[in-house]
């Protein structure tokens, strides 16, 4: 029953935080007439109706439980998903994965054309951080300050991008485990954990508790990659919205490759396990947070 109870509250939230976050670029995002107008609409088939926006739901949910006000919150969950769906713009890209397809749509690419998918990626990346120095976001300076040197350094050569060249790299060298694992901390774990750290971050949250947040966080991004390598392995395209099976026929070493299938799920749900321990000094407030570690590795797309 409990479980049962957690995915109904987890779906919920989902839906909550899929809307607000929709309507929040809807008005971040007018259409003008004049020539920025394709640049915009790209923008927009990016941002608004597709994603599981997990990122701004972990964000919002650490914010509030410090008590952050809903609307601070979700103009920083704002942030990281311009953030991130900036990479997956470029990541789509024919000179990066080629791929045609995202969240079940056209990538912006096939839609518009390469260059304004580029100029997109561009903007978005530039959203972001417009957003995050706001006083609308927090009228403390040195809490904008702290939330954009976060999730500048998840987002940069030692985080997301420097990941993905990671990746790009595994197409012609042999990794280890030690290196997928790094690979993947930077490539999927390092934003994830920045939207933990970021709600700790508006929230004023004490030292001891960032620590917990973020092994929790460290934990169930890793935990998130093995599940998508899964996927990858298995998965149905249709649920995923996306084309599988790329990582085995461009030869890259993923969890499962490495691991086997079987050895990847116990170690995925080891993590989620694990990341729940992390919580232990919650109660029921952080049930939102449990209930996402256990997601990640019951998810089917």
């Amino acid at each position: 029953m409990a479980l049962v109870l957690a995915d109904t509250m987890l779906s919920r939230g989902l839906q909550a935080i899929q809307r607000e976050i929709d309507n929040a670029f809807d008005v971040l995002l007018p259409v003008p007439e004049d020539g920025r107008k394709k640049l915009i609409q790209a923008i927009r088939h990016a941002t608004i109706g597709g994603g599981k926006r997990i990122r701004p739901l972990l964000l919002i949910t650490v914010a509030e439980l410090y008590g952050v006000g809903r609307s601070s919150a979700v103009r920083a969950g704002c942030a990281i998903e311009a953030i991130h769906s900036y990479s997956l713009i470029h990541d789509d890209l024919p000179c990066m994965d080629d791929d045609d397809l995202r969240h079940g749509k056209p990538t912006v690419h096939k839609l518009y054309d390469e260059a304004t998918a580029v100029l997109a990626g561009d903007a978005l990346h530039a959203m972001a951080f417009e957003l995050l120095a706001s006083e609308s976001t927090s009228g403390d300076p040195f809490v904008r300050s702290e939330l954009v040197m976060c999730l500048s350094s998840a987002s940069g050569h030692n985080g997301m991008a420097g990941g993905q060249m990671m990746d790009m790299e595994s197409e012609n060298e042999t990794f280890d485990l030690h290196t997928i694992t790094r690979l993947q901390q930077l490539k999927t774990g390092a934003l994830l954990g920045a939207a933990v750290e970021m709600g700790a971050i508006l929230g004023h949250a004490p030292a001891e508790a960032r620590a917990q947040l973020k092994n929790y966080a460290r934990d169930i991004g890793l935990a998130f990659q093995i599940v998508d390598d899964l996927l990858d392995h298995e998965g149905d395209a249709e649920k995923a919205g996306k084309a599988l099976r790329k990582d085995a026929d461009q030869g890259k070493q993923t969890f499962v490759s490495l691991l086997g299938p079987e050895r990847a799920r116990e170690q995925a749900q080891a993590l989620s396990d694990q990341a729940i321990g992390h919580l232990s000094a919650y109660g029921s407030e952080a049930e939102m947070l449990r209930a996402v570690a256990r997601f990640v590795v019951e998810r089917d797309c």
